[in-house]
């Protein structure tokens, strides 16, 4: 079978027309339409509905073009995983991630891979939104929570668990609450409240409680969070490994430091391919090496 054939049909069946596939692959017009009608007379079957006005695939048509551009794919990503054997790694790679999780957990990492590997550009897309790898040519994601079944390969990093935190100014002028049940006496700063209402849920000597506050002050950023604990807004729930180690803010003390949440599982996640670029799976290697040190708390 003639794969330059097979690859004239793959162009005008994308390109929806002769003409469009001729600009396509800098070729004459006639020289398409007769390699795809020598493709149609090695396989004995019609693969394309020509009229005046536009070609359609056939029933034909569409089952091959499914199967031979999967095969193609294939064999362009083979050679370009033999090619990056050869090559320092080079390219883009796109990553996505919460803003807080980003500034925190990824912004270290990246500086160093790009000291690393010169020639890889990283582009980093830092939002709240859950983006759609696929869709929007992501290569990798952070993720918090459980995920939903979305075919993409996620390696699990470890857990989240918070703590609570306020700054000594605050708790010089309110006092220092001595159990969970006096947090409802208190001023909070808020992640994501809906309506004002917090429901903070933790686990300590006493078990499992529950106590729900109100706040004035919220934010769907956990950066925004600790900076507002930190001017003296109120006490704030965080993740603890945001505020301590090489995180620790000075303007910030743990508030019942035997209370914490159960944890929230973060993943690093990423489109499945039979071939990841050698650039994308070098920065995926280092955050896995990485990230889980940092987290532990």
């Amino acid at each position: 079978m003639d794969l330059n054939r097979i690859k004239l049909f793959l162009r005008v069946a994308e390109a929806g027309s002769f003409t469009g596939a001729a600009r396509l692959a800098g070729l004459p017009k006639s020289s398409i339409s007769r390699g795809v009608a020598a493709l149609e007379r090695d396989l004995g079957v019609r693969l394309l509905q020509r009229t005046t006005r536009q070609v359609k695939l056939t029933e034909a048509g569409h089952a091959y073009f499914e199967s031979v551009s999967r095969a193609l794919s294939g064999v362009d990503e083979a050679a370009a995983a033999v090619s990056e054997l050869q090559d320092a790694p080079r390219g883009l790679v796109r990553v996505t991630a919460p803003l807080d999780l980003g500034l925190w957990l990824l912004a270290p990492s990246a500086s160093r891979f790009a000291s690393r590997y010169p020639e890889v550009q990283l582009e980093f897309s830092l939002t709240q939104r859950v983006v759609d790898l696929v869709q929007e040519g992501f290569d990798l994601a952070l993720r918090v929570g459980k995920l939903a079944d979305t075919g993409l390969v996620a390696r699990s990093l470890g857990s989240i668990r918070a703590g609570l935190f306020a700054s000594p100014e605050y708790l010089k002028g309110k006092g220092r609450p001595r159990s969970v049940a006096q947090l409802a006496e208190h001023d909070c700063v808020a992640f994501r409240a809906s309506s004002g209402k917090v429901l903070w849920e933790l686990v300590g000597p006493a078990g499992r409680q529950k106590i729900e506050l109100r706040s004035a002050l919220s934010a769907d950023d956990n950066q925004f969070v600790r900076d507002a604990a930190a001017a003296g807004r109120g006490i704030a729930l965080l993740p603890i490994f945001a505020c301590s180690g090489p995180f620790k803010c000075p303007e910030l003390t743990r508030v019942l430091p035997d209370y914490t949440t159960t944890g929230v599982l973060i993943s690093l996640v990423y489109p499945t391919s039979r071939f990841l670029p050698k650039r994308v799976a070098l920065l995926r290697d280092q955050l896995l090496e990485e990230l889980p040190p940092r987290l532990k708390a």
